[in-house]
């Protein structure tokens, strides 16, 4: 006998609420998508899994909202997609529902146009069992992983995904001002990058660390090192308390790999350290120009 089609209801219609709604349908799980602007829904909620992809501060007022109309099914699981809080702020749609759980993809939306790729990605899931079931059938639709922490700390862990996903982003963001200064010009630099962040990833994934690490840092080049920070200095000073801190970050990963003498490795950390102690000149020259306002996320 075929197991019934997978139902999901997605409440907010921002860039998460959006990019999950397009790779469900294209997956052949039938999709309701309804932006929380719009209000709650007038007609009853019947889905396999009803998702919440509101912000944070509104997940608790909506879920009181979605409980007191009760217009949601007892045989549907309400999950929410935000990584720092956990299932409890569901907490009135518990009594009323199959369940409530935390489903938080560690993936990085930016677009409401342009949707990252799903499969590979990791999502944390905790929370109430009927809820669970249809959210790991939501995870496995979209070739994803379910991962379950008991003990998992989500500010914590949200921290880390914010630390990678949005430092990337920032530090690439810095890359790209700093090749503009090298002649490469603005709108080819991100091109270029986003490969090198590719095939960091790929490094990541497969070699872990310290193993992942690249560059002169990892070879014990502190003349190398030297050599970068002049050209910042001169040409984008205010990269360089970014450029000491990233240095910094690699130095214990570049000792565990052992690569060069640990007098090289001192070299390295004492010209990154005199470069903190030194206050760099502001810099306001920018190469991005502000894009036309996207609609928020929910």
């Amino acid at each position: 006998m075929a197991a019934k089609r997978l139902s999901v209801y997605i409440f907010g219609a921002g860039k998460v609420g959006v990019a999950l709604a397009n790779a469900l349908r294209r997956a052949g799980v039938r999709v309701t998508l309804r932006a929380a602007r719009a209000g709650l829904p007038t007609r009853r909620i019947d889905a396999d899994l009803l998702v919440l992809t509101v912000r944070d501060r509104d997940l608790t007022p909506t879920a009181s909202r979605f409980a007191e109309a009760g217009i949601v099914s007892r045989t549907t699981g309400c999950v929410h997609v935000a990584g720092a809080q956990r299932a409890e702020v569901l907490e009135p749609l518990r009594a009323v529902s199959a369940g409530i759980a935390q489903m938080h993809p560690m993936i990085s939306f930016a677009s409401l146009h342009r949707f990252p790729a799903l499969v590979g990605g990791h999502v944390h899931l905790r929370g109430d069992p009927g809820a669970i079931a249809p959210a790991r059938r939501l995870i496995k639709v979209l070739g994803m992983v379910a991962r379950t922490f008991p003990d998992l700390d989500p500010v914590g862990y949200h921290a880390a995904a914010g630390l990678v996903a949005n430092g990337a982003a920032a530090l690439a963001a810095v890359g790209v001002r700093v090749l503009a200064t090298a002649g490469v010009p603005p709108e080819v630099a991100p091109q270029m990058l986003g490969p090198l962040l590719h095939s960091v990833a790929d490094n990541i994934m497969q070699l872990g660390f310290p193993d992942a690490l690249t560059g002169p840092v990892r070879r014990g080049e502190s003349q190398s090192v030297s050599r970068h920070l002049e050209v910042l200095r001169a040409r984008l000073p205010d990269a360089v308390p970014l450029f000491v801190a990233a240095g910094l970050a690699q130095l214990p990963l570049a000792r565990a790999l052992g690569e060069a003498a640990d007098a090289s490795f001192d070299a390295i950390e004492k010209v990154l350290r005199d470069a903190a102690n030194v206050a760099p000149t502001p810099s306001t020259a920018s190469v991005f120009t502000s894009p036309a306002a996207e609609t928020p996320g929910e």
